[in-house]
């Protein structure tokens, strides 16, 4: 066999080799990111040109997030938020859209004392989707409920529903022990990809809010 061509055939070897491996690792990486965003990899990918694209800007925040000091909070000071998170529900019943503009600010509040930069929205959705993924749909929810509540007063029953939203942000952010338990977040936020977690209302009243009478 000609020099020439054994060369060509180990070239080619190479190539195809070198090739195989390329997909293997993408494909590693590709499930890595889904594992670790669930529902957000999705979102992502429908909002930028490419898979790759998304992939790229879903890479960015990891890094971003892996820079900021994100801490685990003691147990006086969660204590202190679940108190705060108690009167705001228990205002919900005759102050509907000002408890909603509470539940926001806490949450606000909640996060800086995390570690997580609060300069604009839709940064915090990106920090927060490195380890709080399968909570952003309420977040939004909530979030854009309150931002219409601005412009066009909405109703008792729509501020509830966002009160139910908020809720579910602030069970998480609470929670979240910043070891194992963010660890298998993301696992979970995978297996839940488009549906999100929800208690259904079985600590509290199905609409998120204190009810006289009951659940005080």
């Amino acid at each position: 066999m000609p020099t020439w061509l054994v060369v060509i055939i180990v070239i080619a070897a190479v190539l195809v080799v070198g090739a195989a491996a390329w997909f293997v690792i993408q494909g590693q990486r590709r499930r890595r990111l889904q594992e670790t965003f669930g529902p957000e990899y999705d979102r992502a990918v429908k909002e930028h040109e490419s898979p790759r694209e998304a992939e790229r800007d879903l890479t960015s925040r990891m890094k971003r997030h892996s820079d900021l000091d994100i801490r685990p909070l003691p147990s006086s000071t969660k204590d202190r938020y679940a108190q705060e998170w108690a009167l705001i529900q228990e205002q919900f019943v005759d102050r509907p859209s000002g408890a909603v503009v509470e539940a926001d600010r806490v949450l606000v509040s909640l996060m800086a004392e995390r570690g997580y930069p609060t300069e604009g929205y839709d940064q915090q959705l990106a920090d927060l989707s490195v380890r709080h993924a399968n909570a952003l749909r309420h977040y939004r929810a909530g979030h854009d409920t309150l931002e219409r509540h601005r412009e066009s007063e909405m109703s008792t029953e729509d501020m509830r529903e966002a009160m139910k939203h908020y809720r579910e942000v602030f069970e998480d952010l609470l929670t979240d022990d910043g070891g194992e338990g963010a660890k298998s977040h993301g696992q979970q936020a995978a297996r839940n990809r488009g549906n999100g977690t929800a208690d259904n209302g079985k600590r509290r009243g199905d609409d998120g809010s204190a009810r006289r009478g009951t659940d005080r």
